[in-house]
Order: C-alpha cells, then sequence, then structure tokens
C-alpha cells in the first residue's frame, strides 16, 4: 500500500542504468530492457524516461509497440519519425510529439545528419485503456516556451496542453528557465522532476544537475528555480499509480 506522506527521492544522474553501444548512449531512470531492477520498474503512472544520444546515419530500426503511450522531446539535433500508419517527418527541438502505440504499431527512429548527434528524451506512460487505435499527433511549441514557465506539452486532463494522451490522470510539462527564474511543481500525488539541460534548485531536496531527477510524493506547492543559464525541465504530474 502506497504511503501518504510527503516524500522526495532523489535520483542522480549517474545512478542510471546505461545502454552505451557504438551509436547509441542511453541512460534509463527505469527497469528497461536487460536493465531490470524489481524495485524500479515505474512511478505513478510513468513506465520508461530515455535519456538517448544517438550517433549520425544512426538510430533504432522499425520496431513494435502496443499499448503504450509515447511522447518524444528533442534536446538538440534532428530525429526522423516513420511508422505503419504513414506518419513520416522530422522531431526537433520545439516539436512536441505522441505516439499511441494501442493495438500495435512498427516505427523506425534515425538521425539522418551525417555531422551531428541527436539527443531526446522519451518517454511512456500507459493509457486509460488497452486495445486503442494507434495514432500520432505532434505540433510546435515554441512560441509558448520562449514565454517561459511551465508549458502543458501532453496531457489527458489540461485541455491547453499541446498535445492529447489518452491517459487522462497524466501531464507532461515543459520548461526552459532563464537564471533565477521560479516556477511552482504542479502538486499530484506522483510528481516526476527531470532536470533535461543545466541546474536547478528544489525546494525541500536541494540542487539538482542535468541528468537527475526527483520523484515527488504527496507534496503541494514546491518552488523549483532554475540556477543557470539554459535550464531545461521535464515534469510529470501523475493523479493515479499502476496497481
Amino acid at each position: 500500500m502506497t504511503s501518504l506522506a510527503p516524500s522526495i527521492d532523489l535520483r542522480r544522474s549517474g545512478d542510471r542504468s546505461l545502454t552505451e553501444i557504438d551509436w547509441l548512449d542511453s541512460k534509463h531512470s527505469f527497469s528497461f530492457g536487460q536493465h531490470y531492477d524489481v524495485e524500479n520498474t515505474h512511478f505513478g503512472l510513468l513506465l520508461v524516461s530515455n535519456d538517448d544520444i544517438v550517433a549520425p546515419g544512426k538510430g533504432f530500426s522499425t520496431h513494435p509497440h502496443k499499448d503504450m503511450e509515447i511522447v518524444t522531446w528533442v534536446l538538440r539535433g534532428d530525429l526522423e519519425h516513420q511508422d505503419s500508419m504513414g506518419h513520416a517527418g522530422e522531431i526537433y527541438p520545439d516539436l512536441a510529439q505522441r505516439m499511441t502505440a494501442g493495438t500495435g504499431i512498427l516505427h523506425s527512429e534515425i538521425n539522418n545528419r551525417q555531422e551531428a548527434d541527436v539527443r531526446f528524451v522519451q518517454m511512456w506512460v500507459v493509457p486509460d485503456e488497452s486495445r486503442l487505435d494507434p495514432g500520432y499527433q505532434q505540433v510546435e511549441v515554441g512560441t509558448a516556451m520562449a514565454k517561459g514557465g511551465l508549458v502543458p506539452i501532453a496531457s489527458g486532463r489540461e485541455k491547453d496542453a499541446s498535445i492529447l494522451i489518452r491517459q487522462k490522470h497524466a501531464t507532461l510539462w515543459a520548461g526552459r528557465l532563464k537564471p533565477s527564474e521560479r516556477v511552482t511543481v504542479p502538486t499530484a500525488p506522483f510528481v516526476h522532476v527531470y532536470v533535461a539541460e543545466g541546474d536547478i534548485e528544489l525546494e525541500g531536496a536541494g540542487e539538482l544537475h542535468s541528468g537527475d531527477a526527483a520523484r515527488v510524493s504527496y507534496h503541494a506547492g514546491l518552488s523549483l528555480t532554475a540556477k543557470s543559464e539554459g535550464a531545461e525541465v521535464l515534469i510529470w504530474e501523475m493523479h493515479a499509480e499502476l496497481g
């Protein structure tokens, strides 16, 4: 049974499991692939948060997914997406992208640049129900991100979110913060704060740096302050957890 006592569980960048091959540097916040830890399979509704760097001309060839909402957030470079529903195009910084795997979908993700890596965070949450129709959505969010603060990128509960996910209990917020800019962390039973770039200070936890995460449970109104230029955070607000 989940405790209702407020807590903050810090997970440092260097403690993540790592998949490292000739074309891929992938750091996993949760159990993934061969890296299985029965004590670290998910948090709230979030099952995967992988921070991937893919070498020029390389990538993930066509592979299947099923019954998952997959959100991809590119930090630098360009990632070419193609799937079995006929969607094809480049994913790049300030483009919010979601793929509903549903009853089953095949897709590939390739870095077609020959001179530069691509770095992106890919996140998976469970949908409200299984066997949904597969789907795809992408929306430009650069204007909203430039205004500062936290922007609702993907949600099944926030009507102003950029893209829809089929999970009514979850919202992904993104913020690209100026030095000393302060925001309030969303209040929910489960909040996953991931520092994608730069340095921040989280009330009750101290300083976090690029690649660090905080798993916040049952806290209300915590402040988060940017401590460096170009601080970028990805925050999952979740009002349910896996049973």
